[in-house]
């Protein structure tokens, strides 16, 4: 699990095919010293696995549900990431919960600036609308933000000096793809209110972002 607080910005030193999926090799300025092999390691809000590491840097395998859910399919070297380790029992939980399992990909669609901050609109696929709040918390490229407003599936956020200086948003343009994650809570609140149908096979979800307002979920 992680906080979707960044910790550092990565550089992709490679990324190589191997037997139909793909090696990654990250450059980093985290503090590897207390990193294993097998730990986990958010990377542009991705969860990855770390199977071999050095003092700047670790690798990891991607599986083609990864390539194909997340924007990682189109990473090239020298691209920009952000990296955060799974937290600890011990750490400030300044965020909120980041399982670094991607729901889809979102669109910038606008960039300005907003006195000191950055303002930014995403669009985020239809299908992940009834999941975001205004207000609540959403992962993009790794980092927990807060929904500003919400326009059906318009997501306004602003980003603030330090956020812009500790992260990759600098190469944030109209047009640039990113990786999102919802409030895991959304998810499993959803999974609830199907009750005993959850069980059945071709269970799917009524849940409606009228269905949210009507019961008090959202305002």
């Amino acid at each position: 699990m992680f906080t979707g607080i960044i910790e550092s910005v990565g550089q992709v030193q490679s990324v190589q095919p191997v037997g139909g999926d793909v090696r990654l090799k990250i450059q980093t300025k985290l503090d590897m010293s207390d990193v294993h092999l097998g730990d986990s390691i958010a990377t542009n809000g991705i969860c990855l696995t770390v199977i071999e590491f050095g003092e700047d840097w670790y690798a990891a395998d991607v599986s083609r549900e990864s390539l194909h859910r997340t924007t990682l399919g189109q990473w090239k070297a020298g691209q920009t990431v952000n990296v955060e380790k799974a937290m600890l029992p011990t750490t400030r939980f300044g965020g909120h919960i980041v399982s670094g399992h991607v729901d889809g990909l979102g669109e910038i669609t606008l960039v300005r600036e907003d006195a000191r901050s950055l303002y930014f609109e995403v669009t985020a696929p239809v299908e992940l609308a009834k999941y975001l709040a205004e207000k609540g918390s959403v992962t993009v490229d790794g980092i927990s933000l807060t929904i500003n407003h919400l326009r059906g599936n318009v997501i306004s956020l602003n980003l603030i000096p330090h956020t812009a200086e500790r992260t990759n948003i600098g190469s944030w343009k109209q047009g640039t793809q990113v990786n999102l994650e919802v409030d895991v809570l959304a998810r499993y609140i959803e999974r609830l209110m199907l009750g005993d149908k959850a069980a059945e096979q071709t269970a799917t979800s009524n849940i409606s972002m009228d269905f949210l307002a009507q019961n008090g979920f959202l305002r």
